[in-house]
């Protein structure tokens, strides 16, 4: 099975598996995982298609190493009448 996924969409499922502020992603890491050149551009579209309506926040922080680390973090936790299927597809929690 090949991984048909855009470096994008791998990028959205693997800060939205890390449950909220406990996986994020460096501008080396994401080089490394996904062959993402420009993580901040990346970021901004990121940003702008999981905040469109209020559930999720992109957020940074620095390292103390001064690298830039990004988060996506739930903005309503809790239980969640739907999730996200690794193709990117939304699909109804029982």
């Amino acid at each position: 099975m090949s991984n048909n996924l855009s470096k994008k969409r791998r990028l959205i499922n693997y800060l939205y598996s890390g449950g909220g502020k406990s996986k994020g992603i460096t501008m080396n890491e994401a080089r490394a995982k996904f062959g993402i050149a420009n993580l901040r551009a990346t970021i901004s579209d990121v940003k702008s298609m999981v905040e469109a309506f209020g559930n999720w926040e992109v957020i940074s922080e620095e390292t103390s190493t001064g690298k830039t680390r990004y988060f996506m973090v739930d903005t309503h936790p809790g239980d969640r009448t739907y999730g996200y299927a690794q193709d990117g597809s939304r699909f109804m929690m029982a």
